[in-house]
């Protein structure tokens, strides 16, 4: 695939390359972190990884901004700046590695299902809702996560499930949406 300019600098795959560049920003911040503000301003890289996340679909897909370009970049994008998050998190909380494997499962299991495919002429045009709905419930979580980190291990272990309840959800519910793929390989 060989990206032309116009889709190089289109607003979508400019907000997915911004999402990346954050990622490095938000693991010095969040690991050299040693006041409030610090966490806060860490969360805040959160949001803005979130909310370029759901621009540059929304711009794209709306403004007819779809490119192959973005169909590769866009989920490189999203899926570096989740690890990056929940790793990150992985230093703080005791049973975060729990939804830390389980993000690493469903994401092997999303691309290798992916390239098969792709190797027999079938792709996923973009995420279903529920992928989107466990993205969305992943950022909200990761925020109070990230900003708040004397949270009540309760309340912290109450976000983790919750996560790692829509992201097992969004796991099976796209086991049927590769079958029928393969099925019509």
């Amino acid at each position: 695939m060989r990206a032309n300019t116009k889709e190089m600098f289109s607003v979508p795959n400019f907000l997915s390359t911004v999402r990346l560049i954050l990622i490095p920003f938000f693991i010095y911040e969040y690991v050299t972190a040693d006041r409030a503000e610090d966490y806060y301003f860490a969360a805040i890289i959160v949001v803005l990884s979130g909310l370029t996340d759901l621009l540059d679909g929304f711009i794209a897909r709306n403004f007819n901004q779809t490119t192959d370009l973005g169909k590769v970049l866009d989920p490189i994008a999203d899926k570096l700046t989740q690890a990056a998050i929940a790793a990150c998190l992985l230093l703080r909380y005791k049973y975060m590695w729990v939804l830390f494997i389980l993000f690493a499962v469903k994401e092997l299991f999303m691309g290798i299902n992916s390239l098969i495919l792709l190797k027999r002429g079938k792709k996923l045009n973009g995420a279903m809702w529920f992928g989107k709905l466990s993205t969305a419930v992943f950022y909200v979580a990761m925020f109070f996560l990230v900003a708040f980190p004397g949270i009540d291990p309760v309340l912290a272990g109450g976000l983790m499930i919750i996560t790692g309840i829509f992201l097992s959800l969004s796991f099976f519910m796209y086991i049927p949406v590769f079958m029928k793929m393969y099925h019509n390989a």
